[in-house]
């Protein structure tokens, strides 16, 4: 691509966002960053990696975390300021990219080329595929999608200036569960050609 693309695409676990995303970076011949940033962030920071995926999209722990002034002792805070910078520094050498989470319709959105998309889905089908890929009853499905979309909410609206699934914040907002991962990849390229065209 010519012109520069940055995809960010949050989501509700179990709405298949990260399958998706994987689909329309394929397709669009673009990399794809979500945790495997932290590879890049251990080895520049000689930081063991299992210390950072630890903390990766975590909320930081109001009573144990103090901060003076700009520092802050909270580990879940400096491992999400390590990827905002990550994130920032790709950007700016002028690189297209899709972005899994990590706030970064927030992060990079002073970036023209931006298109920001949050993945939703019916509690019924998010069930079912939590139920499939980890081979959970509906009970522990249920826990685990309410467990992991409270942590992405409290976490996304700690660091953006919006509020997580608002739609107001983002550029495009699509039920994974109507069509499937495959045809929602399809939509959400088509629309970021259409952007793209335009800009």
């Amino acid at each position: 691509m010519e012109k520069q693309v940055i995809i960010t695409i949050s989501r509700e676990y179990g709405s298949a966002g990260h399958e998706i995303a994987e689909k329309v970076a394929k397709d669009l011949g673009l990399k794809l960053y979500d945790r495997n940033m932290l590879d890049d962030i251990a080895k520049d920071k000689d930081i063991h990696i299992d210390y950072l995926e630890k903390y990766d999209e975590k909320p930081k722990r109001l009573f144990s975390s103090r901060k003076v002034g700009a520092y802050t002792n909270s580990i879940e805070e400096i491992v999400a300021e390590m990827q905002f910078d990550y994130l920032r520094e790709k950007a700016d050498t002028g690189e297209s990219f899709v972005i899994v989470g990590r706030c970064a319709e927030s992060v990079l959105s002073d970036r023209e080329g931006l298109v920001s998309v949050f993945i939703l889905g019916n509690p019924e089908t998010k069930i079912k595929r939590i139920m499939d890929k980890y081979h959970l009853n509906e009970t522990d499905s249920i826990a685990k999608i309410k467990r992991h979309d409270k942590h992405r909410k409290q976490y996304h609206n700690r660091h953006s200036n919006g509020k997580w699934g608002d739609s107001r914040l983002y550029d495009i907002c699509i039920n994974s569960s109507r069509l499937g991962p495959d045809k929602t990849a399809v939509i959400i390229k088509d629309y970021i050609k259409e952007i793209m065209d335009n800009l």
